[in-house]
């Protein structure tokens, strides 16, 4: 076996059905008594649910968290932490109430415990996207992790079937990434292929039946695993292009790493034979291409396939390409403007992925 480099990440995982109950307990451990708690605006039932669980540990709720963690908004949830004197930060809620609360926490050093209700994965990962005019960059430090996380099975039972299936394979990208990525391990392709695996299994039985609780268990477990490995290895051209047409143009991040994830492994996928094994291996309807089972996959959720349907015009698609290409990363295969402009065009325009950019 070769060598390799393997950090976990610290974090606390409380896992199961009615998990959040254990909050107040938790924080009673930590010596917390002045909770700050955060949501989106569509997320509020949750949030005041969690703040009448803690009653008098909770000193407020802040319910502006919004895509793509704009720096204004941070700003207002910090000036609100300040005034309340929280000593502690409890998000509830997807990647953008999740990465609202690790931008509070790395600013001011205040505990972030991180309560998801969606299958994003970015709970598990020190990696923070925050927005300044149109403008998305990312920082990734220890201190971003949250201290806790969580994970409440019937938290995630109301969360809307369209939503759960770009959320899941939102989780699957991550976990596809790690799979080639330059400082990927055979531990974190263990993890990878297991939350795949759990969640190519599950999404399709959710959009089925959103009640089906055995379903939501392992999609969340997947989705565990798959945030896992995202924060354990560098990010290539998927998450870097993902960033770039989800931040410049304002569109929904699951959404967007929905319709790009085929397009981004067919373009790497020449470079990264041992990954396309592993993929297709835990693909179902693969048989030996996993661009096929991530086709396969996408049409059983039924979900958008066309940036266009989300707003991106004809016309960004240049802009999008020069963006995307202006700073240098890690990606198993050279990243070209033209090839880069053609793969965009195509999820833009909804066409099936195939591999021969």
């Amino acid at each position: 076996m070769e060598s390799f480099t393997y950090t976990s990440s610290p974090s606390r995982v409380i896992f199961g059905y009615g998990a959040s109950s254990k909050l107040p307990d938790e924080l009673s451990r930590q010596g917390l008594r002045a909770a700050l708690i955060i949501s989106t605006p569509y997320q509020t039932a949750e949030a005041n649910k969690i703040r009448d669980l803690l009653d008098l540990n909770a000193v407020g709720v802040f319910s502006e968290a919004a895509m793509h963690t704009p720096t204004d908004i941070t700003e207002m949830a910090l000036e609100v932490a300040r005034r309340l004197e929280a000593d502690c930060v409890v998000s509830v809620g997807g990647g953008s109430t999740t990465g609202l609360g690790k931008a509070i926490s790395i600013r001011t050093s205040l505990p972030h415990i991180c309560i998801p209700t969606t299958y994003a994965g970015s709970e598990m990962t020190p990696i923070l996207g925050e927005t300044t005019n149109g403008l998305k960059t990312t920082r990734r430090d220890p201190k971003i992790l949250p201290a806790m996380v969580i994970y409440d099975i019937d938290l995630t039972v109301t969360l809307p079937q369209g939503l759960s299936a770009t959320s899941g394979v939102n989780a699957i990208a991550h976990a596809v990434e790690a799979l080639y990525a330059p400082d990927t391990n055979p531990i974190i392709r263990l993890l990878a292929k297991e939350g795949i695996r759990a969640l190519a299994e599950s999404l399709p039985a959710i959009v089925k039946d959103g009640s089906d609780i055995s379903a939501r268990s392992k999609a969340l477990y997947g989705a565990w695993l798959c945030g896992q490995c995202l924060g354990s290895t560098a990010m290539s051209l998927h998450h870097n292009l993902c960033h770039v047409v989800g931040g410049s143009f304002n569109l929904p991040h699951a959404e967007t790493h929905t319709i790009l994830l085929p397009h981004t492994m067919a373009y790497n996928s020449p470079a990264v034979p041992v990954a396309r094994r592993d993929l297709a291996e835990v693909l179902p309807g693969a048989n030996g291409d996993p661009i096929k089972g991530l086709n396969s996959l996408l049409d059983r959720l039924g979900v958008k396939r066309a940036l266009k349907d989300y707003g991106l015009k004809e016309e960004d698609i240049d802009r999008a390409a020069t963006i995307a290409v202006k700073n240098q990363y890690s990606n198993p295969r050279n990243v070209e403007e033209e090839s880069i402009r053609e793969l965009i065009r195509r999820a833009w325009a909804g066409e099936p992925a195939r591999s021969d950019l």
